[in-house]
């Protein structure tokens, strides 16, 4: 079964540095590290102590909230650190891999035959769960919880993603293994997004409902294909998963083993020669950017997954758990003389006022952090909606997240926001308001209020 989803609300951000379609494998990482703070809303109970040798897919830690949810070792090695902050707050976990890799055997399962918790003890023991992630409030799902649908996008619409339809290939076998288990844990269907002109390996996949998606970004978020296909209402829950994290579920059910490999698209203007890499979750950031890419004066910014809703990174850091791009770009921190008040040709603006980038749909930019302005009270000016593709209003929601007004915000539509699908919204604002923060805190508040 097949349906068409067709975006118009929405704006293409065409960027200068995309990743030629070529593999190779990124230098081998000595180090990698698990942060708690990729899982938002766990508060992480150790196991693994400073100086215990793990093997790969073996416990680190639980959450102290639900001790079912585990998150394991992306590489067998030693902890060799344990940062924490405030009130011995665990920041990160940091692990020396060793040089001959092992791995935890979990066993292999008949999928065909599992019953539902069957598979759901598997995902829980091997530490698969935290890929699961749930609306309302985009965290790790609750596994006491059945959802009415899973959704999985397969198509990647924001600046400089990485591709999926290139990404997954060859992973026919671990992605069927996947949808076909997740299948098993909801009453609905599992319904997958593709690129309507591309060539998914997820297109001829069985036991799910495809849908061919086109349109600007957000097309291919998560979200808007949830509000388009089946939104959430009040008591309902859906799950989603990221399409590349279908192929670490797929092996661990076939093989046993938790393979922390993921396929990174190393892009931005900034990058010499945009590639991809195969490497692992947790990897050390250097072993991409320096040898292949950039100069270690050069001055930019590092951001772990997309520009828009990426996470800021440091030349030390690290690939968070999520990201399958690390975009860098240009850091604005110049200032133009009469900047406002001059014809602008090199930026992208949703706006027409001395802004020309809508006279070339085609041209690729090469932009930077700067902001062009400072923050403001929000003005109202239309841009939002223009841009913003839910059957919502934004600048509603998000004021009565300021003001935290929970029945104001169940009203609006918050159970099947997420802080990515403001990312636009936030783009295009003239007051520089921080959208996807304002949203977050929201669902926090929500969470805390109404569980």
């Amino acid at each position: 079964m097949s349906n068409d989803i067709h975006i118009k609300k929405g704006l293409d951000i065409k960027l200068k540095g995309a990743a030629e379609k070529a593999k190779e494998n990124a230098i081998v990482s000595n180090f990698y590290t698990i942060r708690p703070e990729d899982f938002h809303n766990v508060i992480p109970k150790l196991i693994a102590k400073e100086g215990a040798r793990l093997k790969a897919g073996e416990t680190v830690f639980y959450d102290k909230a639900n001790e079912a949810v585990k998150f394991v070792s992306p590489v067998s090695g030693k902890i060799i650190e344990i940062t924490r902050g405030e009130k011995r707050k665990i920041l990160a976990i940091k692990i020396q891999a060793d040089k001959e890799q092992t791995f935890q055997d979990n066993g292999t399962l008949n999928i065909e035959s599992a019953s539902t918790q069957d598979i759901k003890d598997k995902l829980l023991t091997s530490g698969c769960w935290p890929f699961i992630k749930q609306r309302p409030y985009d965290v790790i799902a609750n596994p006491d919880k059945k959802p009415k649908a899973i959704f999985i996008s397969g198509y990647a619409s924001a600046p400089l993603a990485a591709d999926l339809d290139f990404t997954l290939q060859g992973k026919e076998a671990e992605l069927q293994a996947a949808v076909t288990a997740l299948g098993k844990l909801t009453e609905g269907q599992v319904h997958i997004a593709v690129g309507k002109n591309g060539n998914s390996p997820l297109s001829g996949l069985k036991d799910i409902t495809v849908h061919n998606v086109s349109g600007p970004h957000p097309s291919g978020n998560v979200g808007t294909q949830i509000n388009k296909i089946n939104p959430v209402n009040k008591g309902e829950v859906v799950w989603t998963v990221n399409a590349q994290d279908l192929v670490i579920i797929g092996e661990l059910l076939l093989t046993g083993k938790f393979n922390a490999e993921r396929i990174v698209a190393l892009v931005g203007f900034s990058i010499e020669k945009p590639r991809y890499f195969v490497t692992k979750i947790g990897s050390e950031i250097a072993t991409m950017i320096y040898d292949y890419g950039i100069s270690k004066d050069a001055n930019v910014r590092i951001i772990s997954g997309n520009v828009l809703s990426g996470k800021q990174i440091y030349p030390d850091g690290y690939l968070d758990y999520y990201s399958n791009t690390i975009t860098v770009i240009p850091e604005g921190d110049d200032y133009e003389f009469m900047g406002w008040t001059t014809p602008v040709f090199n930026k992208v603006s949703v706006s027409r006022a001395l802004t020309f980038s809508w006279l070339f749909p085609k041209k690729k930019f090469n932009l930077n952090t700067n902001t062009n302005g400072e923050h403001r009270a929000f003005v109202t000016t239309g841009t939002y909606e223009e841009v913003f593709p839910f059957d919502i209003f934004p600048m509603q929601i998000l004021k009565a997240c300021m003001y935290e007004d929970l029945d104001e915000m169940e009203a609006l539509g918050m159970y099947e926001v997420a802080p990515e699908d403001f990312a636009l919204t936030e783009f295009v604002c003239v007051s520089k308001q921080p959208h996807q923060q304002i949203i977050r805190k929201g669902l926090d508040v929500m969470i805390k209020e109404i569980g």
